[in-house]
């Protein structure tokens, strides 16, 4: 679910700062409480502490409750808290069923035996794809994840300040660097640029190094299997350290909701984000004149093929003395009708479920959807494809060590290669 203010997220993500925090470290606040409540009440975990989704989620569980005639406690706790203490909250008294994130960040959990099986649940759920599938299966083969929805990455802009101006989108590498620098001429902040909670720059990288080396080395990387000093990753942070006077000065004291901000107030030209961040950021009346196009390409070998598009959902507890009545929560938001209720409050992101509607989908949605289609392959963006204690404890430091420091790219990378051998080989 990536980061939000007035959105998520979605995604997302202050990261897991406290994901790998082991036994004898040093005590975190417990933020997420399981509450007290009837035997049979299901207890669910969310992280949309934001205006938007917290209230198209209010209406989901309001639709599940008269539908089932259950009751559900919600316990929302702030986004960033949610991930920063999620390792803490599964080894200790977890709610029965919990928002989270598909792929790696889940099967990192599964293995340590911290969340419950549904395959059960898989064999009789419809619409949803293979590879949906595949996101929401832990190593052992076995699913533990519903899918809910996903948001794609990519360049966000304002049609107007484009027209204004005579901007093109640039579909090269060359092209978009060409015309951040004519944004800068012109006294806008060519992009917008906000790192201030860990998470905003790894869709840069991820999409640099997937343009330029491809996405099966990018994962390779993400994986642990590749190293850092590689020149092919060199090349990534070189590329982006030639953008990096483009970006706006002082990007690891600024929010991607301020980042955001600036976008909408045409101070800012382009803002790379996934489909979320700018779209509730944005008034109303604004809205439509929020556009998007994909990342550049570099190396035409690889072309746009890739596109990252993270997918958000829901987990059941291994704890759970609830397994029953969670699993029976899990089945129905697995629906079309589910998700439906949840996207006519919060457009800004694309049912998983074939059968949901899209009839009510804005002209961002549906281009969206276009994105995903055209994807050769999809991402789940830096902090889910990578184990998350190599992403919270060595990544955020690296790219914001990066962000102040763009020119020691060497001492950099060996850096980042001789942590990950630590942290690779810890298990």
């Amino acid at each position: 679910m990536a980061q939000s203010s007035s959105e998520h997220r979605i995604s997302r993500r202050a990261l897991l700062r406290g994901t790998a925090i082991g036994a004898g470290a040093v005590a975190l606040p417990t933020l997420l409480t399981a509450c007290g409540g009837p035997s049979d009440e299901v207890k669910v975990g969310s992280n949309a502490s934001d205006a938007v989704p917290r209230k198209a989620f209010a209406e989901v569980f309001d639709a599940y409750e008269k539908k089932s005639d259950k009751k559900l406690k919600v316990n929302t706790v702030n986004h960033e808290s949610f991930q920063e203490n999620i390792n803490r909250y599964l080894k200790g008294t977890p709610d029965d069923v919990f928002m989270w994130f598909a792929g790696y960040r889940m099967q990192f959990f599964a293995k340590q035996g911290l969340l419950a099986e549904i395959s059960d649940l898989w064999k009789g759920f419809d619409g949803f794809s293979d590879a949906l599938k595949q996101q929401s299966t832990g190593e052992d083969g076995k699913q533990y994840f519903v899918p809910y929805y996903y948001y794609p990455w990519a360049v966000f802009y304002r049609k107007s300040v484009f027209q204004q101006h005579g901007y093109e989108i640039p579909k090269t590498f060359d092209e978009y660097r060409a015309l951040a620098k004519r944004m800068d001429k012109d006294g806008l902040d060519a992009i917008a640029f906000g790192d201030k909670d860990g998470w905003p720059a790894m869709g840069t990288f991820d999409y640099l190094n997937m343009r330029a080396n491809g996405y099966d080395f990018h994962i390779s990387l993400m994986g642990g299997k590749e190293s850092w000093t590689d020149p092919k990753v060199k090349n990534v942070f070189d590329l982006w350290r030639g953008l990096m006077p483009y970006h706006q000065k002082g990007a690891n004291g600024r929010t991607w909701q301020e980042a955001a901000q600036s976008l909408a107030q045409k101070k800012s030209g382009m803002a790379v984000f996934g489909l979320p961040h700018p779209g509730q950021q944005f008034p109303e009346a604004d809205r439509d004149d929020l556009d998007f196009f994909p990342f550049p390409e570099i190396d035409s070998a690889y072309g746009q093929d890739a596109v990252e598009a993270p997918i958000d959902g829901f987990l059941l507890s291994k704890k759970s003395k609830r397994q029953k009545q969670g699993k029976e929560l899990l089945k129905y938001l697995a629906t079309p009708a589910a998700e439906g209720i949840y996207l006519k409050r919060d457009p800004n992101n694309i049912a998983v479920n074939e059968g949901a509607s899209t009839s009510s989908y804005n002209t961002l949605q549906k281009k969206a959807v276009e994105l995903i289609a055209d994807a050769k392959q999809i991402s789940q963006f830096m902090d889910r494809d990578t184990r998350p204690d190599f992403a919270s404890q060595v990544m955020i430091r690296a790219i914001q060590q990066f962000i102040n420091s763009p020119n020691d790219i060497d001492s950099l990378t060996k850096s980042i290669e001789s942590q990950k051998k630590t942290i690779f080989t810890s298990d």
